[in-house]
């Protein structure tokens, strides 16, 4: 006899009282609990109208397939080829779920690109609209002309020759603008009169005892070279602008890289700190100025990407102020910005070169800028009426790089035939260092922030003592480049000469200063 529900023998057996049917126990009571009636005829049913029924032990008859040797092969076989089946059709829904992932995630990533495309001519299109509401109020002609760049002979230019677009239309320098440059002038000048030379600055004894304390790879091996470096005196951190089209923000006093600023198409010609807010400029050989905005994570992002120039652009210098710099660029022209809003408020043409400037500096009053050229010329020009007011001659080949002295007197210039040095009160050369042979140029040059040290770079470094226009410039070290390429292409004094910091044309970041023991000596 089966049960009525299952179809099969029972191992318990009961019978319902009302029905007469016969029923698994643990089924008829589970449906019992249930639903509280018969499950065949529909009456009402408790537990207690189900009784028990004895029978003997039931022994199932074993069955067919496993009475005999082959028979159990064949059904073991037949097991394995249902777990085959399955486990194929569980390797196809995995692959097929591979797929879809793959998918989902590449829809995600073009999503993410059309998100930063989107982003990106959003903030162009900002900067646009922010130009173009600048120079509503300048739209009147005798704005216009009064606000105009100008040539090198102090003629200017007319809009129609600045190229199609409102990148190109400049407002000009506006009176507030040359006030607040003016009124830094007034203050820096006066304290210059009162200027002592810090207590802390390294004697020239210890600068005796410099040796190369370390060395940091910071950019990629498969274009290496360092061209351009900055110091931030306050917070002691260096950057550096390298062949491999990134910058490095670098910790000099841990030893850490701190951030990687990527988003030039070409070399970084030139980096420069600006004294507020975590700014960071770099200039490229792409032809753009980029601003960078740190935040308080160490990462850096572009608040600004600058597309005035037409060909590569080679220095940036910052004004006293930190609120507006200067580009210089193979053009031919230099472009004067404000920092805060990315605007270029004036570019000034040189129609008497051909081959553009190669590097850039204000003087540390801020009302002159001094611009080296491709044809081996300085000159000197007035901020405010961006007219030039001297010119240097001399110097072979490109004038690579240019610095004034903090006294205000002094501007070093370097190029292929060494460094020569300017008195701006006389404007005329009354030194010139020829550390080098004619095929080995002077790469960079500069005064410490005291204005009493001179560091040259080309195929080693040198540092010279700065002194006077009557009295001799001594070198006081010579270190090697240990680069191996012969080509130091930067240098920089740390805050007080403690370190010197150098740039070749390999990776590394190099610093020289005082051996560990030699430094608690002096402390």
């Amino acid at each position: 006899m089966n049960c009525s529900i299952s179809g099969e023998v029972p191992e318990e057996p009961v019978v319902s009282k009302k029905s007469g049917l016969l029923f698994e126990k643990r089924l008829i009571e589970r449906h019992i609990s249930e639903y509280g009636k018969c499950p065949v005829t529909g009456e009402a049913l408790t537990a207690d109208d189900i009784v028990p029924v004895k029978t003997g032990k039931i022994v199932r008859p074993r069955p067919v397939q496993a009475a005999s040797i082959p028979g159990m092969l064949g059904m073991f076989q037949n097991e394995w080829d249902s777990l085959m089946l399955s486990n194929f059709a569980m390797e196809k829904q995995l692959h097929t779920a591979r797929q879809e992932l793959s998918h989902a995630l590449y829809q995600h990533d073009a999503a993410c690109r059309v998100i930063a495309r989107l982003k990106k001519e959003r903030d162009e299109a900002r900067s646009l609209l922010a130009q173009a509401d600048r120079q509503i109020p300048m739209s009147t002609p005798a704005a216009v002309v009064g606000n105009a760049p100008v040539h090198s002979n102090g003629t200017q230019v007319a809009n129609d020759n600045l190229g199609p677009g409102v990148r190109n239309m400049h407002p000009g320098i506006s009176p507030s603008v040359l006030a607040e440059l003016t009124d830094c002038n007034t203050a820096l000048s006066q304290q210059r009169k009162k200027r002592q030379i810090s207590s802390t600055l390294a004697p020239i004894d210890a600068l005796e005892r410099y040796t190369q304390i370390s060395s940091h790879p910071l950019h990629k091996t498969s274009k290496p070279g360092i061209l351009s470096i900055d110091i931030h005196h306050e917070r002691d951190i260096i950057a550096t602008g390298g062949v491999d089209t990134n910058a490095v923000i670098f910790d000099q006093p841990s030893g850490q890289i701190l951030s990687t600023l990527g988003g030039h198409s070409k070399k970084v010609t030139s980096i420069k700190f600006v004294g507020r807010d975590n700014l960071v400029i770099t200039g490229s050989a792409d032809k753009t100025v980029r601003i960078w905005q740190g935040s308080d994570d160490g990462d850096y992002h572009c608040n600004h990407t600058l597309k005035d120039h037409t060909a590569e652009v080679q220095a940036v210098t910052v004004h006293a102020t930190n609120n507006y710099f200067v580009t210089a660029s193979l053009d031919s022209t230099w472009c004067f910005y404000d920092i805060t809003s990315g605007l270029c408020l004036t570019q000034v043409e040189d129609t008497s070169a051909s081959q553009g400037y190669t590097s850039v500096a204000f003087h540390p009053d801020g009302l002159i800028l001094g611009a080296g050229t491709s044809e081996a010329v300085v000159k000197i020009w007035d901020v405010k009426s961006q007219t030039r007011v001297a010119k240097f001659d001399g110097h072979v080949g490109a004038v690579t790089s240019i610095s004034f002295s903090e006294n205000g007197y002094f501007l070093a210039t370097a190029a292929s035939d060494g460094v020569k040095l300017w008195d701006l009160r006389k404007l005329k050369n009354f030194r010139t260092f020829t550390p080098y042979g004619p095929d080995t140029p002077t790469n960079s040059v500069e005064f410490d922030f005291s204005g009493s040290y001179l560091a040259a770079a080309g195929s080693d470094i040198r540092v010279i003592q700065a002194t006077s226009v009557k009295q001799e410039w001594n070198t006081i070290k010579t270190f090697p480049d240990m680069s191996g390429t012969d080509k130091a292409t930067s240098v920089k004094f740390g805050p007080d000469a403690k370190y010197i910091a150098v740039g070749s044309m390999d990776r590394n970041l190099r610093i020289f200063g005082l051996p560990g023991k030699d430094v608690e000596m002096e402390s």
